[in-house]
């Protein structure tokens, strides 16, 4: 073979190659998996109960880390470049820093906020950080809420990939299913509860309160560490309350928690809200949540 005729099909064979790098996108046939990035870990559980395993799904806050400070390592990055769909929170603080950033990077991604279908609880205060909150973020962890998660989700990924809409269809069916159990559960648990307060350092059961008539005390002050004049408020209003158990996200430090449950006897609980075992962790939380009552 001439070397002129070689160097041309050579140099073609790059461009193709670099091609099918760059694209990038859900292969109908199946044989390649699509990526999805989402902002927090327990939208995993969704994609992945409704897709399967069809989609390679890349987590910016990764379990164990602070969702409202977050910061990504250049390898979710790089992930994020080849994502066919990002699915925001869309009230998260390291989202107002880095969203629109994102999608930037990559112009051509499907995007969705899954709080757009939520009914919001405002806010409207500044964290340590300097970020204005003005919604409370912390929707997923209801059951209530999970149901128009899981609807959002499932009608992304019959758009990206419709050759296996009735798969996901069926799965949705079925994991609808689960979390209308676990609401019922809910339910029927703090049915003779209702207008009891719990005590949680940061605030982030509030539409489980909401949905199931119960009431919220956040440790936090404002999105802040309380000051003294507020962890006395705190420490009167649990034992007015009879308040025995303080709920402390693990990623969140409980020393201000845990004074006040010196000063009045009661336990510290940590909860898991970022974890991707969205069902597990759900039903712990509520498990918990009601147990903290009967002990009282």
């Amino acid at each position: 073979m001439p070397p002129g005729i070689f160097n041309v099909m050579k140099k073609w064979f790059t461009i193709i190659l670099l091609i099918g790098i760059i694209s990038c996108r859900h292969d109908p046939s199946g044989t390649e998996k699509g990526m999805i990035t989402v902002s927090i870990a327990p939208y995993k559980y969704f994609i992945e109960e409704i897709a399967g395993d069809d989609f390679t799904v890349n987590i910016m806050v990764p379990p164990g880390s602070n969702p409202h400070i977050y910061e990504p390592y250049p390898e979710q990055i790089s992930k994020l470049r080849r994502s066919e769909a990002y699915i925001s929170n869309g009230f998260l603080g390291f989202e107002e820093t880095w969203l629109d950033r994102f999608y930037e990077i990559n112009k051509t991604m499907i995007k969705i906020s899954l709080g757009n279908k939520i009914n919001l609880i405002t806010l409207g205060h500044q964290h340590e950080d300097g970020h204005e909150e003005g919604a409370d973020p912390h929707y997923w962890v209801s059951p209530k809420c999970a149901k128009i998660m899981a609807s959002s989700v499932k009608d992304l990924l019959c758009s990206l990939n419709p050759a296996q809409k009735q798969k996901y269809e069926s799965n949705y069916n079925i994991l609808f299913s689960k979390i209308t159990g676990i609401d019922s559960m809910a339910t029927s648990l703090f049915q003779g509860d209702k207008g009891r307060s719990f005590m949680i350092y940061h605030p982030n059961l509030g539409y489980l309160a909401r949905d199931y008539g119960l009431v919220e005390v956040p440790v936090e002050y404002e999105g802040k560490e309380p000051p003294p004049s507020r962890l006395k408020e705190l420490i009167d209003l649990a034992r007015e309350e009879n308040i025995s158990t303080i709920f402390v996200q693990k990623e969140y430090d409980s020393r201000n928690a845990r004074a006040i449950a010196t000063e009045i006897g009661a336990t510290i609980t940590v909860i898991d809200p970022l974890s991707e075992k969205w069902l597990t962790t759900t039903e712990e939380i509520i498990t918990e949540l009601h147990k903290s009552f009967t002990e009282n």
